[in-house]
């Protein structure tokens, strides 16, 4: 019991000597010194310069088209006959990359050329022919046309000798006409005269018998009027008729010519359509090896084995081109779009080259690389987001080092896009209310592709 009393008043004596050190300590006085330096600076860093960026993700990918990796394709459909490549290897433009042999029953012929051959050199005697039917055709032709104007000067000489007749005949029908009206005037005074005695009976039958020989002439002439006029006619038929002939004759020659003019046509389709199956099969038979489009690496073959078929057009193997210009394909948002210019500068992080990026000091980062903005699209990809296309800075900055040449398409890039520099507590505000980076003044360089 004494020992449990004698060690109570030990405790109790070292909790009084514990509270007057306590009371003695400095402690608060150096917190509130400390924690006012700590306010001091970080006033101090609220109004440092922070340089404002964009970041974006992406890939590594080649700012030319034809630097990206592409699909070899065959033309035609045909079987596997033998591979002259493997995955890996490199190729030049021209190297053979597959063997195909023929699966269209319509090519299977060796002799194939041959026979097309065969068939145009037919086609050019039908060409042939039909042009000589033409010139004969033509030749026959003229000869009408010689021969019409023989047989029109003809009968254009018949009518106006049968127009010559009639004249004449209307002459000496007038004549007869008036020898009888003369007659007919005798005889009357001749009758006055016998009523008188003047004249006897004999003079009066004389005159009435010249009067009926006149009156017969005047018939006789108006027939051989009419004879005349008839032969005109028929003069006129005749010259209506040898055109009608020439006009049916010229119309069965220009049938004819019109009919070897098709046949000829005709026959120079079919030789052009020979032609261009004659063209298409050397063609054809040229594309039975499919040969690389360009220098580069065979990456993958699509199709495995021999003796597979493949289809017309198919992708056979993925060739990514030698020496591409790389590029860095990274996505912004719509709202920082507006910000950005072709040529804004740009610090990349890749994936697999170890980097620390300080986001509002770029300066000090290590590990980066710099690039500018080559390509703005103009439309939104999928998700909302514009995309970049940012190639190497050149000139390569001092201090910095040029893009490695281990990179490879398809990689992760992180970037970001720079800004002007602002206020730390500027930032800081900006973000806390989700205002987007701001620039002095609106840009005035049309954003798009260059």
């Amino acid at each position: 019991m004494a020992n449990e009393t004698l060690e109570q008043n030990r405790w109790e004596e070292m909790g009084v000597f514990s509270r007057e050190q306590i009371l003695t300590t400095r402690a608060p006085k150096a917190l509130g010194k400390i924690m006012l330096a700590l306010l001091l600076l970080f006033i101090i860093v609220l109004f440092l310069p922070w340089r404002q960026t964009i970041p974006g993700r992406g890939y590594v990918t080649a700012l030319r088209p034809e630097d990206r990796p592409q699909t070899v394709q065959n033309q035609i459909g045909g079987r596997i006959e033998h591979w002259g490549v493997r995955e890996g290897q490199h190729v030049q433009m021209g190297d053979t990359i597959l063997v195909i042999s023929e699966t269209s029953q319509s090519y299977f012929d060796p002799e194939l050329p041959v026979r097309l051959q065969e068939q145009l050199s037919a086609k050019k005697g039908s060409e042939d022919a039909a042009a000589q039917k033409m010139e004969a055709t033509n030749a026959q032709m003229r000869a009408l046309t010689a021969a019409l104007s023989i047989k029109l000067n003809a009968a254009r000489n018949k009518v106006k000798q049968a127009e010559n007749y009639v004249t004449i005949d209307s002459a000496d029908l007038v004549a007869v006409q008036r020898f009888y009206e003369i007659a007919k005037s005798r005889l009357e005074r001749y009758e006055a005269g016998y009523q008188n005695g003047l004249f006897s009976l004999t003079d009066i039958e004389s005159r009435r018998l010249k009067l009926q020989e006149d009156n017969a002439k005047v018939i006789s002439q108006q027939n051989k009027l009419n004879n005349s006029i008839q032969s005109l006619r028929n003069a006129r038929i005749d010259l209506d008729n040898i055109k009608a002939e020439y006009d049916q004759s010229l119309a069965k020659a220009q049938s004819d010519l019109s009919s070897a003019l098709s046949s000829r046509v005709s026959a120079q389709g079919e030789i052009a359509k020979l032609r261009n199956e004659i063209s298409n099969i050397n063609i054809r038979r040229g594309l039975y090896v499919v040969r690389a489009p360009q220098n580069g690496f065979v990456v993958k073959t699509l199709k495995a084995g021999i003796g597979e078929n493949i289809k017309e057009g198919e992708s056979i193997a993925t060739l990514q081109p030698d020496a591409p210009l790389v590029a860095a394909e990274i996505y912004v948002d719509a709202m920082d779009v507006p910000l950005i210019l072709n040529e804004s500068d740009v610090r990349l992080q890749f994936e697999g080259w170890p980097s620390v990026q300080f986001s509002g000091w770029p300066s000090v980062a290590v590990g980066t690389f710099a690039g500018k903005v080559s390509v703005i699209d103009l439309v939104s990809s999928e998700g909302g987001k514009y995309r970049l296309l940012v190639k190497p800075a050149d000139p390569v900055p001092e201090k910095d080092q040029p893009w490695p040449k281990q990179l490879r398409q398809g990689s992760g890039v992180y970037g970001r896009v720079i800004l002007r520099s602002v206020p730390l507590w500027y930032e800081i505000w900006r973000l806390l209310n989700g205002f987007p980076p701001s620039l002095q003044n609106e840009p005035d360089v049309q954003v798009g592709a260059k």
